[in-house]
């Protein structure tokens, strides 16, 4: 990449601004990072950092459910293969069979917790969706899963003692200093900024879908985490699998909503323009297929038919229990005049979950010294090049406690070094020319999607790269002084990892897909990664 990525977003002296304490610093408050906070023993002290409030997260937006092993026709050897074959080749069989034989104990966590998953009788009600060959999911209130995990877990947050929560606080960097993290450096609209100094930090900040135009991701998932990790010298590794959700709604004019990958599971068509149910003319296992196969064949349906989308028909499923099952959805389409027991849904493909992130081992450390990281800005190896349908809240369960175990048990030992450090950051000579903000982040965004979207090539690749280092030597090297520009500077430092990963892989796999390159390679299979110190 030819413009440095600075250290630092902004200007700080250790005298000019109040200084915090914490034994562990969770930056992120979805469900990795509240499960990681409650994985911290009591002695200790616990700051959560929340970008908005406690609602705003990918976590409380999943609609179809948690995967795991918990009916009596399942093997903890199934989902394992299934995981593994969504995966594309790339998937850590260690990581995938630890995090696979833990769900039943998350899961039931959950449930001690006050979580209310629907139930048929006194068993959990357990669907299927696409990759899986068994009912595994586990789902609440019919499509709100993650918001009532979210419910219980946060609830359990605020009842914990050690542990204290800011919401609405932007965090603008990692604090590093002889090699390892010592805290980050945040900002609210009340306090201005403030050094949190902390003896183990753990990075759970979500994931960056809002670098593309078409995304099921919330206002506030920008790509900080990747972006922090990044500047702070952390590896970060396969971020060239952004997962594309094959059906979200496509209404002209409105925002864009996940329509839940369930819905197939319970037996919903896709359909062109035409009527024609076309998933069985690209995979034998139609609408259930995993969703970088689904998104590509939707893809492939828009353009073969000249049209903007395709649809989901339900209409003939049996209305009163489509209902009872997807209400939220059902309310949503209301909205725009459907009625998803009679009208077919428009959707087409959204940017949802980046498969990459920071490098972690099994543990979730990363290579940078007191920082770990849960969830979806990790890349722990879960995923390989393709997630599996709801394997993701089961992830920010397992690694969320691991990190937040292994982060308190070194925060505990004797640390006569932890203090206050001399680290500050200079001023630059502010720059002449005003920038308009939001047309970057516009341009951005349209880029990405027309270019590094659901299928790319080198072509595509190379203009989306030269766009992006124009834009980077500008805006990055500015110190603006609100959310505004820090989250543009980060969905621009994410996004050039994204094309440069993409670049770099010369075949398709999983969820990227190189129109250029249409096979896998022969061969072992790589894992790119990135560190700041190696940049050009």
């Amino acid at each position: 990449m030819s413009a440095r990525t600075p250290r630092y977003l902004v200007p700080f002296h250790p005298k000019r601004v109040p200084h915090y304490f914490a034994d562990v610093l969770v930056v992120g408050a979805g469900l990795a990072g509240l499960r990681a906070s409650l994985g911290v023993r009591p002695d200790l002290s616990v700051l959560v950092l929340a970008k908005d409030d406690l609602s705003q997260s990918n976590s409380a937006y999943a609609q179809g459910g948690i995967a795991g092993v918990l009916g009596a026709d399942d093997r903890f050897e199934d989902h394992v293969a299934d995981t593994m074959l969504a995966g594309g080749g790339l998937c850590d069989q260690d990581v995938v069979e630890q995090v696979v034989h833990e769900s039943a104990e998350r899961i039931g966590e959950l449930i001690a917790w006050g979580t209310n998953f629907d139930r048929r009788g006194v068993h959990l009600s357990l669907t299927r969706e696409g990759g899986h060959g068994r009912n595994r999911i586990a789902h609440a209130q019919g499509d709100a899963t993650g918001k009532e995990i979210m419910r219980a877990v946060a609830h359990r947050v605020v009842q914990t003692p050690n542990i204290e929560t800011w919401q609405h606080t932007f965090a603008l960097d990692l604090l590093t200093y002889e090699g390892a993290c010592r805290g980050a450096l945040v900002w609210n609209p009340q306090h201005g900024k403030t050094l949190v100094w902390a003896k183990q930090t753990i990075l759970a900040t979500g994931g960056a879908g809002q670098v593309y135009r078409e995304t099921t991701n919330p206002e506030v998932a920008t790509g900080d985490g990747l972006a922090l990790a990044y500047r702070a010298g952390a590896e970060l590794r396969d971020m060239e699998f952004m997962q594309f959700h094959p059906t979200v709604l496509y209404i002209a004019g409105s925002s864009r909503h996940l329509i839940t990958e369930a819905m197939r599971g319970e037996g919903a068509h896709l359909v062109d323009r035409r009527g024609h149910r076309f998933m069985p003319d690209y995979d034998d296992r139609g609408e259930l297929a995993p969703r970088d196969v689904v998104a590509w064949a939707i893809v492939s349906q828009m353009e073969r038919t000249q049209y903007p989308n395709v649809f989901l028909d339900l209409t003939h499923l049996d209305p009163a229990k489509v209902l009872a099952r997807f209400p939220g959805i059902a309310a949503l389409c209301r909205d725009f005049s459907l009625d998803i027991t009679k009208d077919r849904i428009p959707v087409r493909p959204g940017a949802h979950y980046m498969v990459g992130g920071v490098t972690t081992d099994l543990q979730g450390r990363t290579t940078l010294p007191s920082l770990w990281a849960a969830g979806e800005v990790a890349c722990t190896g879960l995923h390989g090049a393709n997630r599996l349908a709801s394997n993701s809240l089961l992830e920010a369960l397992v690694f969320g406690a691991r990190a937040g175990e292994g982060a308190a048990a070194k925060a505990a030992e004797r640390d006569n070094s932890f203090r206050g450090l001399d680290i500050e950051n200079p001023a630059v000579e502010p720059g002449s020319e005003p920038l308009d903000l939001a047309d970057i982040r516009n341009s951005l965004k349209s880029l990405m999607w027309r270019n590094v979207g659901v299928r790319r090539n080198a072509e595509g690749l190379d203009e989306a790269r030269e766009n992006l280092d124009r834009w980077c030597r500008y805006v990055l090297a500015r110190q603006f002084s609100d959310p505004t520009g820090w989250e543009l500077q980060n969905m621009l430092v994410a996004a050039r990892l994204m094309i440069a990963a993409a670049l770099t892989r010369h075949e398709t796999r999983g969820c990227h897909v190189r129109t250029d390159f249409p096979k896998w390679q022969e061969g072992p299979v790589a894992h790119y990664s990135f560190r700041r110190d190696q940049e050009p």
